[in-house]
């Protein structure tokens, strides 16, 4: 029994002095535990205050908006997370027919209903990457964020749990079999998947978590679908980050076209270190070397591919992914990427530039629990893009990506098929972002980036409009810069907490400085 459990049992027999001095203990020991609770993560030392939410997205019945409530329940087989399913019309043209449920999952936050802002919403790029997968797995990235508020993602129209696209050899197959085979097991489904869709369930989303506005952070293709959101409901905008973000004033094949001048650009760099700083360069003494080395190494993978592990083999178009996706990485991927080289150019091994791509995959590729993300990003793809070229066309834009990159270009050029014989038409060449009268929008580029060029984060922060765009520059390499640029982290967090934008103009320091 403790002291302070003894003085109460005790406490009618007491002296005055003595009950002061009981009194003045048990204030103490309040206090203590108190503090002790609102330090220790994921408690609270007050109850649970739920947010309420007084504007509804228009045009939906009630049962979807005032009717509807989330029943979050513990997620299986992922402690101390919330998992939920939000009705929404399949079709908001018609928001009184048929429904779907959207998976979404939660981490509380940890602060007090005092500090707590609301709900901060993530998607973590693809198009096609699970947020019921992505929130655990890239939840350290945004641990400082848990002490105002709660850290929610979901799965988008057509990933993982939220109507599956199915493209496979079978209904169940999660795999990717051509645009005939999503026609015959999801063709009722795709008229109704795309970026436009989804952020109108953004907007149920953030009325139903509680908030008058939306707080939303959007990673690379994240970023398309908050521009998405910020057009079509300016005065719901919240805070808003967009980081890694997208060029909106590029069709889908200037956008390859940029990305792989970026990739080859990233990839000279690498180059040029390797050359400096790595002894026994696989690529040689500079870029031109690289390239010439590059391309000796195709031509061998195109008569015979290496072995990789696991039955595996990395053909020519797959090592040029492979190392794309190391150079994502920034500089930390650059003597992975040297010794991986090695290994391939050296002994013919593919299994480590295999295995670093799995082991540190990014969020852009993060698993689903059914993972059917390359189905699901190209029908994503298709539904927003209404670019449908003919034969002529598409000889044209092959070859004009293979020029742009010694390189990664003859890998690169293939994507230009991904929708010729899509069975629906795109919604547009361009997506429309403009938010005129929305809040500040903090859009995040970073200068090396092989995967979203920087231009593009300027064009958005352009297209947002004036007094919406805002623009914070990170000279830094790889895909992303928060956290890993420190300066950068600063400002995003700062932005998150109070609203405040960084002055116009301001440049993070970093790798590239």
């Amino acid at each position: 029994m403790s002291d302070a459990h003894r003085i109460r049992s005790h406490g009618p027999g007491l002296s005055v002095g003595a009950r002061i001095i009981a009194v003045v203990v048990l204030v103490v020991i309040g206090a203590v535990a108190a503090w002790f609770q609102h330090d220790a993560p994921g408690r609270s030392a007050e109850p649970r205050k739920e947010f309420t939410a007084s504007n509804p997205p228009a045009g939906l019945p009630a049962a979807l908006t005032t009717g509807q409530h989330l029943r979050w329940s513990h997620c299986t087989a992922r402690t101390g997370y919330d998992c939920a399913a939000m009705k929404a019309p399949l079709d908001y043209r018609k928001p009184d027919g048929r429904t779907i449920d959207v998976a979404l999952i939660r981490r509380k936050a940890t602060g007090p209903n005092s500090r707590r802002i609301g709900s901060l919403v993530f998607n973590f790029g693809g198009p096609g990457v699970s947020g019921v997968s992505g929130l655990p797995q890239f939840l350290n990235q945004y641990m400082p964020l848990l002490d105002r508020y709660d850290l929610v993602s979901f799965d988008p129209r057509g990933v993982g749990a939220t109507i599956p696209v199915r493209c496979g050899k079978s209904a169940d197959d999660t795999g990717y079999d051509g645009a005939d085979a999503c026609a015959e097991h999801s063709g009722a489904l795709l008229p109704y998947i795309g970026t436009s869709r989804t952020a109108r369930d953004l907007d149920l989303m953030r009325y139903l978590l509680g908030d008058e506005r939306l707080y939303y952070f959007g990673v690379s293709y994240g970023t398309a679908l908050g521009a998405a959101y910020a057009h079509l409901y300016p005065s719901h905008v919240g805070r808003l980050v967009l980081e890694a973000s997208v060029d909106p004033t590029e069709d889908r094949v200037e956008e390859e076209v940029s990305q792989v001048k970026a990739v080859q650009a990233a990839f000279d760099r690498f180059a040029a270190h390797c050359a400096a700083r790595i002894r026994h360069c696989p690529t040689g003494d500079g870029p031109e070397e690289a390239a010439r080395r590059m391309a000796l190494l195709a031509d061998r993978l195109e008569k015979k591919p290496a072995p990789a592990g696991d039955g595996r083999n990395l053909d020519a178009e797959a090592v040029a992914h492979a190392i794309s996706d190391h150079l994502r990485l920034g500089t930390d991927g650059w003597s992975p990427l040297a010794k991986a080289l090695t290994a391939l150019i050296d002994h013919n091994d593919g299994r480590q530039l295999s295995k670093g791509v799995d082991d540190r995959g990014s969020a852009d590729r993060a698993a689903t629990p059914r993972d059917n993300s390359r189905a699901a990003q190209t029908a994503i793809t298709c539904a927003d893009s209404s670019l449908r070229p003919g034969v002529e066309r598409l000889d044209r834009d092959e070859a004009r990506i293979k020029a742009a990159s010694p390189v990664f270009g003859a890998a690169w050029s293939a994507i230009i098929y991904l929708c010729y014989d899509w069975p629906f038409d795109g919604e547009r060449v361009t997506p429309q972002v403009n938010a005129d009268g929305a809040a500040p929008v903090l859009v995040v580029g970073g200068t090396g980036d092989p995967i979203t060029p920087y231009p593009g984060a300027r064009h958005m922060a352009g297209a947002l409009g004036d007094g919406v765009g805002v623009l914070l520059t990170a000279e830094e390499e790889g895909h992303g810069t928060y956290p890993q640029n420190r300066c950068v982290t600063e400002k995003v967090d700062q932005y998150l907490r109070t609203g405040h934008t960084p002055a116009p103009g301001t440049v993070c320091r970093g790798n590239m400085s």
